[in-house]
């Protein structure tokens, strides 16, 4: 029997390397000595750990900055260097992200990208680098990248000709967008973004309405934020000729979707990214099961997150997945249709979140087991 250990980290509980290392482990538990080939690919969609991912992918080593945080603060980061130097990576997360604001501090109208366009420069600065992959899951911010370009080297000015401050509360004092001193290494080299979601810039849909309450907005900023994303669109548009209020992809992780095409970034589904570069339809020959699994499974794990991308795959090469969960909720039944064999919820009974969390290794260990019992008929 071969097989597929493709999972997405459990947030909060389990990185994707350690959820691919306990389903090895489970398998073997249960499939006797010899009788089973365990191929650990753990993979990600574009948010947190696909750094680690892809560098390991591309045999790179990750190297140490010092940038500015969400809130201001200096924070150390990574990003990563392929094995011949020709691809650098970046993970907005690192920089950028949520998990670097405590709940009580996180609000979007604050919090800046300005990390992230350090961490883009410091890439550029190695001058072997011709193509940047640039993965922006998991961030704290709702500022359209503004923080990025000028970190970049863009001027965003106010009426008075002054350079606008940090936040996504900032967008509405903008009244000019000069361009003419951003880096121009952006435009000698490829840039992929790594992007798991479709949504607009602006609208009912866009960046501020569906994931500002994520990153602390309330209803009253969620408003604001929206109405300040549309006025820096505007100045997008003068400057540039680009309209990307409505661009599909543009309000991903608060709008940073837009800036990074402002800058000649071509917006690519994530998972697709991944298991482009871990090799993952060469591994499907010969393939007996794929497992997979994420945090959790929802409506939004068919729209382009890891366990729709694995599917897809899988299914044209004929091999049945099984996706495992903390929680299953409505909206994914959908995957069936496209080829999943089966999900599963790795929680036993009813628990407090912070209880799940920390049982995520033993519950899926214990879950994967039993599934793996039911497929070789062991008793």
């Amino acid at each position: 029997m071969k097989v597929i250990a493709a999972p997405d980290s459990f947030k909060e509980s389990m990185t994707a390397y350690r959820v691919a290392a306990v389903m090895r482990e489970a398998i073997t538990e249960v499939v006797e000595r010899g009788e089973a080939e365990i191929v650990e690919l753990p993979v990600g969609d574009g948010g947190e750990g696909t750094l680690e991912i892809l560098i390991g992918a591309l045999r790179g080593q990750l190297i140490e900055a010092r940038v500015t945080g969400p809130l201001g603060e200096t924070v150390s980061a990574h990003y990563g260097l392929s094995g011949d130097g020709r691809t650098a990576v970046v993970e907005m997360a690192q920089a950028s992200g949520l998990q670097l604001v405590p709940p009580e501090a996180r609000n979007p109208l604050l919090t800046t990208t300005y990390g992230t366009g350090e961490l883009i420069r410091q890439a550029l600065d190695h001058e072997t680098v011709k193509r940047l992959i640039i993965t922006i899951g998991g961030s704290a911010t709702n500022d359209c990248g503004a923080g990025m370009l000028q970190a970049l080297g863009a001027r965003l000015r106010d009426a008075d000709g002054r350079e606008i401050g940090h936040g996504g509360g900032e967008l509405t004092r903008v009244e000019t967008l000069d361009l003419s001193e951003l880096d121009q290494r952006l435009q000698e080299i490829r840039i992929s973004v790594a992007c798991d979601v479709t949504n607009p810039l602006v609208g009912p849909l866009g960046a501020s309405h569906v994931f500002g309450p994520q990153k602390g907005a309330t209803p009253s900023m969620t408003a604001t934020l929206d109405a300040a994303l549309t006025h820096f669109a505007d100045r997008i548009a003068e400057a540039s000729g680009l309209r990307l209020h409505d661009v599909p992809g543009a309000g991903a992780a608060g709008g940073i979707g837009a800036a990074l095409m402002l800058c000649g970034g071509k917006l690519e589904p994530g998972i697709e990214l991944v298991l482009d570069a871990v090799g993952f339809d060469a591994h499907l020959a010969g393939a007996d099961y794929v497992l997979t699994g994420e945090g959790r499974i929802d409506g939004q794990t068919p729209n382009g997150k890891v366990i729709a991308g694995i599917v897809k795959r899988a299914q044209a090469a004929g091999v049945p997945v099984l996706a495992f969960a903390g929680s299953l909720q409505q909206g994914y039944e959908c995957l069936y249709e496209a080829g999943l064999q089966a999900a599963f919820s790795i929680t036993s009974r009813p628990m407090p979140l912070e209880e799940a969390l920390k049982q995520g290794e033993e519950n899926l260990h214990q879950t994967v087991s039993n599934v793996m019992r039911l497929i070789v008929g062991k008793k």
